[in-house]
C-alpha cells in the first residue's frame, strides 16, 4: 500500500504550516477537499444537497495533467462526502486526454455532465457528455462522439425557466448552441457570441483579445437577469463578471467579482443558491504543494447587492459557515470531511468509499456536530492488514477533550471489515469532534463509517 505523495505531504507540512497560522480550535476549513488536488468547480444543487463536480490535478503536475473528474456532496456546505471518481477519460473511447472543466446539470431524472477532451482522431479538443441516473455516478458516454467540436474548451449549462436548455463554452472565443430537451443534441447552428469592450471589458496590452474573457463562463439566471461569470484576463486570471437581459445577450461587463489572488494563475468559477444563500465557489493553490497545476477548490459566501450587483469576493482560509448541524447518532461515512491531515480515500469493498493509508497522529475534523444531551458510545467499521491502532475522539481540536478511545484490532485485510464500539463521555451539545488515528509505525487501519448512540438518538 505505498503512500501517493500527495497524502504523506498533507501528513508532514500541512498541520505545521496551518498551525502556524491559524488556532488550533479553528482549523481551516477552505480548500474544502484536502486528500487531493481539485481544480474547476461545478456545483449542483440537487434533493437538498449540494454536489460538487470537479476536476483531479495529479500530483507533482508540470502542466494541467488531468485524467478524471470527481464530485463531493454536502448538506450543510462545510463537512464534504466524498464520492470519488464517477467519469474519467475511459470513459469516452474516443478521447486521449486532458479531463478539463465541465458542468452537470439535471433533467428528466437523468444527471448530464459535459465536459473538454481532446478527441484521439483529430488531436483537438471537444464536448462530451456523460450521463447518469444519480447525480454520483457512474457515468457512462451518452452518444458515444462529441456532442460539438471546435477545439475549445469549458462548457457550462443552463436550463432556462421555460424549459430550454444552454450551452456555452470557449477560450479563446465564446460559443453558444441551444440544446434539445434531450440534452444530447442540439437544434440551429453553432454561434459564436461576440466578445465586445462594452458586453466584457477592456483588456490592454494584448491586440488579439481586446476584452477581458478569457474562459471558464458560468451562466445562470437570477430575478430575471442574466450573468455570465467568468475567468478575465490572463495570466493570472481575476474573475468578472457581465449581465444581460436574454441568454444571448446584449452583455454589459459589470466588473470584478473575485480580484487575482492566491498561487494558481488560473481561476475558475461557479455561483450557486443553496438553503438561503448564495455561494461563490472556485480554485487557489492554497494546499502544501499547490500551484498553477496543483489546484483546491474553495467556496465562499456572499450576497448580492439589492440590484443585483456582485460584491467583489476575496479568497479566505475559513470558507462558508456551516448552515445546518450533523447528526452523529445515524450512520455517518468515514469520508465525510470538514478538514483532514494525512488522510486519503479509495474504493471500499462494501461499496462506496473508504479513508486509509492512516500514519500515526493522522486525523479527520467534521464540524457542527449535534451531540444534544449527550453520547454514550461510538461504533466505527474498520479493517486493518497490520496491527490496527486507536480511534481517539477528540472535541473541538485534534489534542481537545478525549471522549472515548476505541481500539481497531488487526483483521487480516484492508478490506476485511469488522465493526468496533467504545464508551463515550462528554460528549454534549454541539461540538466540532475530531477523529484522531493513532497507534504505531507504518499504515494502521481503514476505516468506513462510524455512528454514536446515546441519550439524544434520533
Amino acid at each position: 500500500m505505498p503512500r501517493k505523495p500527495f497524502a504523506g505531504m498533507l501528513c508532514t507540512v500541512a498541520v505545521l504550516l496551518l498551525s502556524a497560522v491559524l488556532p488550533t480550535a479553528a482549523r481551516a476549513d477552505n480548500p474544502i477537499v484536502q486528500t487531493v488536488y481539485t481544480a474547476d468547480p461545478a456545483p449542483l444543487v440537487y434533493n437538498g444537497r449540494v454536489y460538487l463536480y470537479t476536476g483531479h490535478d495529479e500530483d507533482n503536475s508540470t502542466y494541467f495533467t488531468m485524467k478524471e473528474w470527481r464530485v463531493y456532496s454536502s448538506a450543510d456546505m462545510v463537512n464534504w462526502t466524498d464520492h470519488g471518481s464517477p467519469m474519467s477519460l475511459g470513459t469516452f473511447s474516443w478521447a486521449s486526454a486532458n479531463a478539463w472543466a465541465g458542468q452537470v446539470v439535471a433533467r428528466n431524472g437523468r444527471f448530464y455532465w459535459y465536459v473538454p477532451v481532446t478527441n484521439r482522431a483529430t488531436g483537438r479538443m471537444a464536448i462530451g457528455v456523460g450521463v447518469a441516473t444519480s447525480p454520483t455516478g457512474p457515468f457512462t458516454d451518452a452518444i458515444g462522439r462529441p456532442l460539438a467540436e471546435n477545439g475549445e474548451i469549458d462548457p457550462t449549462v443552463f436550463l432556462d425557466d421555460d424549459g430550454q436548455a444552454h450551452l456555452y463554452w470557449g477560450n479563446p472565443n465564446l460559443w453558444y448552441v441551444r440544446l434539445n430537451p434531450d440534452m444530447i443534441s442540439y437544434s440551429g447552428a453553432v454561434t459564436q457570441i461576440p466578445l465586445t469592450t462594452s458586453g466584457f471589458g477592456t483588456r490592454t496590452g494584448n491586440a488579439g483579445r481586446p476584452t477581458l474573457y478569457e474562459e471558464g463562463p458560468w451562466v445562470y439566471k437570477r430575478n430575471g437577469l442574466y450573468y455570465n461569470v467568468f475567468a478575465a484576463k490572463c495570466c493570472s486570471e481575476f474573475i468578472g463578471y457581465s449581465t444581460a437581459p436574454g441568454p444571448t445577450g446584449p452583455w454589459t461587463y459589470r466588473g470584478t467579482v473575485m480580484p487575482t489572488q492566491g498561487s494558481s494563475f488560473t481561476n475558475h468559477p461557479a455561483v450557486i443558491d443553496f438553503n438561503g444563500g448564495s455561494y461563490f465557489f472556485y480554485h487557489n493553490g492554497a494546499l502544501p504543494g499547490g500551484g498553477g497545476y496543483t489546484r483546491s477548490v474553495a467556496v465562499e459566501r456572499f450576497s448580492y447587492d439589492t440590484d443585483g450587483t456582485i460584491p467583489a469576493i476575496n479568497m479566505t482560509t475559513s470558507g462558508a459557515p456551516q448552515v445546518a448541524t450533523l447528526n452523529p447518532f445515524v450512520r455517518q461515512e468515514a469520508e465525510t470531511i470538514a478538514w483532514s491531515s494525512g488522510v486519503e480515500t479509495e474504493r471500499s469493498g462494501e461499496g462506496g468509499m473508504n479513508v486509509g493509508y492512516l500514519d500515526n497522529g493522522d486525523y479527520i475534523k467534521v464540524k457542527g456536530v449535534a451531540f444534544g444531551t449527550g453520547a454514550t458510545s461510538f461504533s466505527a467499521r474498520v479493517a486493518s492488514a497490520a496491527a490496527g491502532g486507536r480511534i481517539e475522539l477528540r472535541l473541538g481540536s485534534a489534542t481537545g477533550t478525549l471522549a472515548g478511545t476505541c481500539t481497531v484490532p488487526a483483521t487480516g485485510g484492508w478490506q476485511i471489515w469488522t465493526t468496533v464500539s467504545c464508551p463515550v463521555s462528554a460528549a454534549t451539545g454541539t461540538r466540532d469532534l475530531y477523529l484522531r488515528f493513532t497507534g504505531g509505525s507504518g499504515y494502521l487501519f481503514n476505516l468506513n463509517w462510524w455512528q454514536f448512540a446515546g441519550a439524544s438518538m434520533r
